[in-house]
């Protein structure tokens, strides 16, 4: 699962990306700067949605590297391109409360053989915000993932991935039961052994995402049309900690 979403990673293209990438000189990125309003995004991608208008503690608390002044467009246009997308977040600036960051670079839920570094990234922001929340989706390896914190603690955490589920901690919320969470799209059959069947993996869909998204915070998708101020948020590379790690086998 993990090779397969590092190789989608490396391939992920975004229309908009072409045209909100930034500019390159001298064999550094340039960044726009000029305050805009929101711009969309959260299909094939990752995102961290903090209950915080500090855009500086949210960045500072993540450990990022090199931090650089970016507005929307050209932010959000770095995190989908195929040459930088896999290195790189976005702090959004804040809207309605919100601070976003987005990015594929992001650590995800992995399988027993990896070192689990999502988790412990959402209880140190969990420790300093009053309630974080985390989305993945990319529908094209089937993997999509939630999880929502509340004064520290792990209210919700459910993540499913070609491995099957790799997160279900606490109760399914009413906001996941009001979307039908409960009748995942069937995508397949695990281990069928004749006509009593064996497990059933239940994959939720991409508009299940973004619509727990809406109920929980805000639907990344439609920040083009939210009443908002221009800001300026911040770019900068993901920190080493947080790349993919083998789990060490003992001696």
């Amino acid at each position: 699962m993990l090779i397969a979403i590092t190789f989608m990673v490396g391939i992920t293209i975004a229309v908009a990306a072409i045209a909100l990438a930034p500019r390159m000189a001298g064999g550094r990125m340039l960044f726009d700067t000029e305050a805009d309003r929101p711009c969309g995004f959260g299909y094939r991608m990752a995102w961290l949605a903090v209950r915080s208008r500090d855009t500086g503690r949210v960045v500072e608390t993540l450990g990022l590297v090199d931090p650089t002044p970016a507005n929307w467009q050209t932010g959000i246009g770095v995190v989908y391109d195929r040459q930088y997308g896999d290195s790189r977040v976005f702090v959004s600036p804040p809207v309605n409360g919100w601070t976003f960051v987005v990015g594929l670079a992001l650590p995800h839920p992995v399988g027993r053989g990896f070192v689990d570094k999502a988790t412990p990234l959402l209880e140190r922001l969990g420790r300093e915000f009053v309630e974080v929340q985390y989305f993945f989706s990319y529908p094209l390896i089937d993997f999509h993932a939630w999880a929502r914190l509340i004064d520290g603690r792990i209210v919700r955490a459910f993540a499913i991935g070609d491995e099957g589920m790799l997160w279900n901690t606490g109760r399914p919320t009413k906001e996941e039961k009001a979307l039908g969470l409960r009748l995942f799209e069937l995508r397949g059959v695990r281990g069928r052994k004749g006509d009593a069947g064996g497990e059933m993996i239940l994959y939720p869909t991409e508009d299940h995402v973004m619509r727990l998204a809406a109920r929980w915070s805000i639907d990344p998708t439609t920040l083009d049309n939210v009443k908002a101020e221009r800001g300026v948020g911040v770019s900068a590379f993901a920190p080493s900690a947080w790349h993919a790690e083998r789990l060490r086998k003992a001696a």
